[in-house]
Parts: structure tokens; C-alpha cells; sequence
């Protein structure tokens, strides 16, 4: 393998416990408010719109759109299903908000300290930069760039985020990784010739999760967390 100059992640899941933040802070506000609903049945439900919601944008059903404002058209749709549809506007505008809130993984900080020893670090993420930014001020994560959906009009896995975060950084894609749990991303990125490192989260998607748990194919670097990530690059 070439020598990696740059790494950069995908952020929910990968370095980021989307599910079980999402969870706490609900859970609590449920019993603050004196709401009670499924929280976690909430939770999987929004995620599970995450995808679809931004295979609109892609495939131009939809015109731009930021994750913000298709994570709070999402919850609009969700809501009555889980009995909150009289929810107060200030309550939807706070659920979002929690997306820029999420809690890193134990491994993740320590392991992000390390890396920027040698390489440089930083997000690709479907994310906004804002949301980014605020995820990497409130999480204590430390990049040199945050690489945000919105810089590229374009969400992952259009070979636009990829490339276009390799000229930005002045790279030809064989120096750059993508760090991942998640291998469509993998495959997405290695077809734009980036490298490719498999950092599986088996507790993502809770206690019933079944996929991307191993790595079922040839990535550049398999490492159990972003320390041992570190390690195998040098």
C-alpha cells in the first residue's frame, strides 16, 4: 500500500454513537416533558428515513436539500406515528438539533490525537459543516479539515464528495483514506481510487445488529478502533 498523507472519516456511526445519544437525550426529555413513546423505536425509524430521504437529492427528485432540513421533514412524518404529533415547533427544532450533539466513541478521541501525529485528519461526512463543527467542538474531536456534504452538493456515495475532497486537499485519491464502519461507503470511495480502512462498530445499530460487522472484503487497513487504526499506518 502507497503511503497515506490524509485520512478522513465518515462520521455517524464511525465516530459518533448516533443511536444510543439519540436515545439518551430523548428518553430524558420524555421524562422532563411527561411524554411517553418509544423512543428508541423513534430513533430507528429517523435513521432508517436517512438514506432515502437523501437518495431524493441524488437522484434529483428533490433539489438540494441540507441533512438538517431532511432529518426535520423526516421526524415531521414520524411523529404521528409514534403519538407526537401535537409536538410544539421548539421541541422539533431541538430534536434536530441533537444531531449535532452526538457522543463519540470511548476510542475515537484518543484515537483521532494519535493519528494527526503523522497524518493529516479530517471528515467526509453527509453531514453539514456546521453540524460538524458543532459535533467536533461538543465531542472534543480535533480534525485539520471538515469535509461536509454541503461544500460538494452532493451526498455520499457520488464520486463528487470523494474526489472532490482529495482536490481540495491538493491529493491524487491513491494518498487518501476514507475510514469507515460501513462498507458501501468503502466500495464507493475505493472505486474512486482512495484507499480504504474498515473500522467495524458492532453496537451501531443496537443490540440486534447484524451487518457490518466484519470485513467481507479486501480493504487496505482492518483495525477494531481508531487507535489500532493509527497503528497500522505508522
Amino acid at each position: 500500500m502507497g503511503a497515506v498523507r490524509a485520512v478522513l472519516f465518515d462520521v455517524f456511526g464511525t465516530l459518533v454513537d448516533w443511536r444510543g445519544s439519540l436515545i439518551a437525550a430523548l428518553t430524558a426529555y420524555g421524562e422532563r416533558s411527561g411524554r411517553n413513546a418509544d423512543w428508541a423505536g423513534l430513533v430507528d425509524a429517523w435513521r432508517g428515513a436517512y438514506q432515502p430521504s437523501m437518495q431524493r437529492v441524488r437522484s434529483g427528485a428533490l433539489a438540494w436539500t441540507g441533512l438538517d432540513a431532511l432529518h426535520r421533514a423526516s421526524l415531521n412524518e414520524l411523529l404521528p406515528r409514534f403519538g407526537l404529533a401535537t409536538l410544539p415547533e421548539a421541541d422539533r427544532v431541538w430534536m434536530v438539533s441533537l444531531w449535532h450533539q452526538l457522543r463519540p466513541w470511548p476510542d475515537t478521541v484518543a484515537g483521532l490525537a494519535r493519528l494527526r501525529e503523522k497524518t493529516i485528519t479530517g471528515t467526509l461526512s453527509n453531514g453539514p459543516v456546521a453540524l460538524l463543527v458543532d459535533l467536533a467542538k461538543s465531542g472534543g474531536m480535533c480534525f485539520d479539515v471538515i469535509f461536509g456534504a454541503d461544500i460538494f452538493r452532493h451526498y455520499k456515495p457520488d464520486p463528487e464528495t470523494y474526489l472532490g475532497a482529495c482536490a481540495l486537499l491538493a491529493l491524487p485519491p491513491g494518498a487518501v483514506m476514507l475510514a469507515a464502519a460501513h462498507p458501501s461507503d468503502l466500495a464507493a470511495a475505493r472505486a474512486c481510487g482512495l484507499k480504504t480502512g474498515f473500522i467495524p462498530r458492532p453496537k451501531e445499530y443496537g443490540p440486534g445488529q447484524t451487518g457490518d460487522l466484519r470485513a467481507e472484503a479486501g480493504w487496505d487497513v482492518i483495525a477494531e478502533n481508531v487507535g489500532m487504526l493509527a497503528e497500522k499506518l505508522g
